[in-house]
């Protein structure tokens, strides 16, 4: 993925990881749509940057996504990047049915929106001389966190559906990339103030660098995910997982 000169939509990019994403490939000189469902975060983003265009989006709504869609395509003809950010992330306790709610809500919103998003936006993407798809796992995605047991699970369906997305669209111009973030200091869980939490600029700086200087790679993993990344392969999956219990 070339950085710069792209037409970007970014779904659920209305703080956090998203704005962030969204603010730094602005400047890196790429035309770029936020996706939201709060109008007042989409017109106080618009009001602070004018540069960026807004779509109204409920990724939880199959009506609405098909609505973004066209919305997007139809006054963005040129657009070659879809970043599928929208997500949730709840603690459960699975002693008692009552985290059921919880977890269908976060499968909605965590898988089935950004697979509802690539199937509205693949056939249209797919149809440019050079375009991307960027999926948003987790770290979690290769070791769970036991506190957030949907959450971590719907992290790893994305992980195993963007493989098998990339392996089927390798015959399309649909280059298709997996960012998997740590725990980053936003408002998700409450870790904007954490210091066990990668600061939001650090993250937002590493991966820049990674996608510039990477272009042709599968996954973008900052440093401080790699040690989630590759437990199992080096033997400390056990331990991790341990660690992440008592968190």
């Amino acid at each position: 993925m070339n950085i710069t000169g792209n037409t970007i939509f970014i779904s659920g990019a209305t703080s956090g990881i998203g704005l962030g994403l969204a603010l730094r490939f602005q400047q890196a000189g790429n035309k770029v749509i936020v996706g939201g469902r709060r109008t007042e975060l989409l017109d106080q983003i618009s009001s602070e940057n004018p540069e960026l265009g807004t779509v109204v989006i409920d990724t939880t709504d199959p009506q609405s996504i098909t609505a973004a869609y066209e919305q997007v395509t139809r006054e963005h003809p040129d657009l070659n990047v879809l970043i599928t950010m929208a997500g949730i992330m709840l603690p459960e306790d699975l002693h008692t049915p009552d985290f059921l709610t919880t977890a269908e809500r976060t499968v909605t919103t965590n898988l089935l929106g950004p697979i509802r998003l690539v199937a509205a936006f693949i056939p249209f993407l797919a149809q440019q001389e050079q375009s991307t798809i960027v999926t948003v796992s987790s770290g979690l995605a290769f070791v769970p966190l036991p506190a957030t047991p949907t959450y971590s699970a719907t992290k790893a369906a994305i992980h195993s559906f963007t493989d098998s997305m990339r392996a089927q669209l390798s015959d399309t111009s649909i280059q298709v990339i997996e960012l998997a973030p740590p725990a980053v200091r936003t408002t998700l869980m409450g870790m904007q103030d954490s210091d066990q939490a990668m600061p939001l600029d650090a993250f937002l700086n590493e991966t820049m660098t990674l996608l510039e200087t990477q272009p042709d790679a599968e996954q973008i993993l900052v440093e401080n995910v790699k040690f989630f990344r590759y437990a199992e392969a080096n033997g400390s999956y056990r331990d991790v997982l341990g660690m992440l219990s008592n968190s």
